[in-house]
């Protein structure tokens, strides 16, 4: 018995064992994984020393753009540390500028658009097929080819901006118009026993964001509203097709109505594309505009490289030069803070531009369906105090409407595309009331002690009649103030302002007619004119953010340069786009914080 009691004393328990050795090796993995960077960092470090290398590119080269995936406003890198690669998309600044630079570069020889699932606006899209007619005035050729299994209007409309388009033998294709679906959620709302407290503006009947949660389907209004600016939308995308193929307009119309389309090789009998061919064909084609007798003699200078080394090394340039002008990129939903369109970031870059001397005019690149009425109100006190000491021109993007056109209202002059959204002057509020809900479906109640009678405001209670009104009085009083900020920055009266506003949407062909906006046109359009008031003869333009030196992605960019293939891709998501816009939509609800300037639907065609 002493015995195993001298045995049992001389053990060594699991945690003694576990823990030093557990940490031993956490130390240990902890110090390699910082040598392994350090050691990275020196190594990029010796790359950079002299700045980005200049690219070699041969004679007869053809830029290689495929296109796949989300078209941004501000390109980004994240580095994957499952794949240990880096997902590039460049912006849509970084392709226009890149385009622009290829026309004028010799030894570029043309462009091969090789076009998968593209995910952007319209007015994204317009602007591309712009920079490609732009590019073949130089004389070049391209190229589209339309690879997907499935090629949508959108991507087709990209496509047709080549004076030689092609499709897959077996893609299916649609040209069928635009439509949209929009859901409502009061029957579901019903049966839970959850009621909504609606609270708009005064006459704020166009604004339709809340309207799902209060009725089963559209009302007059919103249909109105809907239905013209997808006409005015389908019009240009339909004339601009019919432009650049040689084709009616209307007989395109009447071939979508007639959904005499379906596959690619039925968009080649109307004219739509050139001819099918397998990709080996198109080779073939390449090969016989560059006079060279095999495909392995083609030289393809992948397009996102190039896009991100020429944008970069112009941008430190420019940077260490007098940049005349400033591009400030604002993208994502107006909030105070977080991702996205923050007063916190957009203010300090107003700041900065407005301080530095050699910046002589401003453009302010706004592609937002707008968001917090607080943050909205801070970014435009910082437009409206550049805009005194310097002119800020607005370029509108896919969207710019409700807080985006808040921001955007004391420039100097707007830009947007024909098929801008823009508009939505106009202000809402929910109030969600659950007590009831909580009370029949699971059997929770709730009591309330306070000092005074409107301490407690829960989603527990409703509202009394006195609180609703106050929060209505709230409501009105900032949409007055949109009124009246619309009305000082556009030289209307508040009466003028009101007659087009009440949170109706407008395309951008229609926002010029009314006078919301000053001219039709893209990003490099308002630079161009931007640089002509200020008359600066060849204008430094500096982009902010200011783009940053990704040294670690230089360096995977060298590691994997044996393996690359000369395509390039906007990647697309790996998490199926249904679930990414259902969690992003979930987001948003859970951002979203006092009174919102908020487009009332989110727009996404194909």
């Amino acid at each position: 018995m002493t015995e195993q009691n001298n045995t049992s004393g001389n053990k060594i328990s699991f945690g003694k064992l576990f823990w030093p050795s557990f940490l031993a090796v956490f130390i240990a993995g902890l110090v390699g994984m910082i040598f392994f960077f350090l050691v990275l960092g020196g190594i990029i470090g010796s790359f950079s020393e002299f700045g980005p290398e200049p690219m070699a590119l041969k004679d007869k080269t053809i830029l290689h753009l495929k296109l796949n995936g989300t078209i941004l406003e501000k390109g980004k890198s994240e580095f994957d540390p499952t794949s240990f690669e880096m997902t590039e998309n460049p912006g849509l600044p970084d392709i226009l500028f890149a385009l622009d630079k290829a026309k004028k570069d010799d030894r570029i020889k043309g462009l091969f658009i090789d076009i998968g699932e593209v995910s952007c606006g319209m007015a994204t899209a317009r602007e591309i097929r712009s920079a490609i007619n732009d590019f073949e005035k130089s004389g070049k050729f391209a190229v589209a080819y339309n690879s997907g299994e499935y090629v949508s209007q959108k991507e087709y409309y990209i496509s047709s901006a080549a004076k030689e388009s092609y499709g897959f033998p077996t893609s299916a294709f649609q040209m069928t118009g635009l439509g949209g679906e929009l859901m409502f959620f009061k029957g579901m709302l019903d049966k839970l026993d959850v009621e909504v407290e609606i609270i708009r503006g005064k006459n704020n009947d166009f604004k339709s964001a809340v309207e799902p949660f209060f009725r089963t389907n559209m009302s007059d209004s919103s249909r109105v509203q809907v239905e013209r600016y997808m006409n005015s939308m389908w019009e240009d995308m339909r004339n601009d097709i019919a432009a650049d193929r040689k084709i009616d307009a209307e007989e395109l119309n009447s071939t979508a109505d007639s959904m005499k389309i379906k596959r690619a090789e039925d968009a080649v009998e109307f004219k739509l594309l050139d001819g099918v061919k397998y990709r080996d064909e198109v080779m073939s084609l390449l090969m016989k505009k560059v006079g060279v007798d095999s495909e392995e003699d083609l030289e393809f200078q992948n397009f996102e490289k190039y896009a991100k080394k020429s944008f970069f090394e112009d941008q430190l340039l420019t940077k260490s030069e007098n940049p005349g002008v400033a591009v400030i990129l604002a993208e994502g939903e107006v909030a105070t803070e977080g991702d996205g369109l923050t007063s916190a970031e957009i203010c300090k870059l107003f700041k900065k531009v407005r301080n530095k001397k050699s910046i002589k005019v401003v453009v302010f690149r706004i592609n937002s369906p707008g968001g917090s009425a607080l943050a909205s109100e801070e970014i435009w006190r910082e437009v409206n105090l550049t805009n005194k000491v310097k002119k800020v021109v607005v370029s509108m993007g896919d969207v710019a409407a409700s807080g985006g056109y808040y921001i955007a209202s004391p420039a100097y002059k707007i830009f947007a595309e024909p098929t801008t959204i823009t508009g939505s002057i106009g202000v809402f509020g929910m109030i969600p009331y659950t007590g009831k809900m909580l009370e029949n479906k699971l059997g929770i109640s709730f009591d309330r002690v306070s000092t005074n009678q409107h301490a407690v405001l829960s989603t527990n209670r409703k509202l009394t009649p006195m609180e609703l009104a106050i929060t209505q009085e709230e409501v009105d009083q900032i949409y007055d103030q949109f009124l009246q900020r619309v009305s000082d920055g556009r030289k209307m009266t508040k009466e003028q302002v009101n007659l087009i506003a009440r949170g109706r949407v407008w395309t951008g062909r229609d926002a010029l007619k009314i006078g919301l906006v000053d001219q039709l046109g893209g990003l490099n359009d308002a630079i161009a004119f931007a640089a002509s008031e200020a008359d600066l003869k060849n204008p430094k333009v500096l982009y902010y953010p200011l783009k940053k030196e990704d040294k670690l992605a230089d360096i995977l960019e060298i590691i994997d340069e044996q393996e690359e293939d000369e395509s390039v891709s906007i990647k697309s998501q790996k998490i199926p786009q249904e679930l990414m816009d259902y969690y992003a939509s979930i987001k948003k609800i859970e951002r979203m914080r006092g009174i919102q300037m908020r487009l009332p639907f989110e727009v996404r065609m194909d």
